[in-house]
């Protein structure tokens, strides 16, 4: 399933997303405008390698992507989402949010499989953060999603829950299926236990980070 947008409406402009999509974009133009070998080094470099564990390479790992479908995925899901966390937070403590679930998401993978010397590189692991806060903020709202059937596509609205769980399961389940199969000398792959770490970090810290007041009350007169 595919989201395409949400149904829940946003009452502040989502600043922080927008710089976040703007930075992640601008720094994948920078990596595809390098030449294969310095691409290469510049992943290495900045990239988060589990056998060289560095703390500034879960932040600089955060905002690398490994090609074009990888930072466009990425960067759709944290704007259909993103927004109405930001919202909530308030801009501020949504950036402290999105850099938490992001490092709660890069230990994940590092304690998983600590010996890969594969770099760990993208958002999707702060994005499965925020992914994790909108189902328990807006576990209601329904989202359009494209789904296909056989050669055939076609959009169904569906509850956030229900897709958010979905989603989970399927990085899980993914991810225990990757656990004791080394990555040292192959090629990488999806990193699915950040995935899990990221979402389970952001239900634990949306519900300890206190929302912003006009959101209590919203939620206080309509629900």
């Amino acid at each position: 399933m595919f989201p395409l947008r949400d149904t829940q409406p946003s009452y502040s402009k989502p600043v922080v997303t927008v710089l976040l999509i703007v930075i992640n974009l601008l720094i994948f133009l920078f990596e595809a405008s390098l030449e294969p070998y310095y691409q290469n080094a510049f992943i290495a470099t900045y990239g988060l390698v589990p056998d060289q564990f560095s703390f500034i390479n879960v932040l600089t790992s955060m905002f690398l992507h490994g090609g074009w479908m990888h930072v466009l995925g990425n960067m759709w899901f944290l704007w259909i989402f993103g927004d109405n966390i930001e919202d909530i937070l308030g801009h501020g403590k949504f950036l402290l949010f999105y850099l938490l679930c992001g490092t709660a998401a890069a230990l994940t993978q590092v304690i998983v499989d600590p010996a890969s010397r594969v770099p760990v590189v993208g958002a999707s692991g702060a994005i499965a953060g925020v992914m994790g806060a909108y189902m328990v903020k807006f576990p209601h709202s329904r989202i359009l999603t494209l789904i296909p059937i056989l050669l055939f596509f076609t959009t169904v609205e569906v509850p956030a829950w229900l897709m958010l769980i979905y989603w989970f399961a399927i990085q899980f389940f993914s991810g225990l299926g990757s656990v004791g199969v080394s990555h040292v000398t192959q090629g990488g792959g999806v990193a699915f236990m950040a995935h899990v770490g990221g979402f389970v970090a952001g239900i634990a810290l949306v519900m300890l980070m206190a929302p912003r007041q006009r959101y209590t009350l919203r939620r206080d007169l309509y629900w």
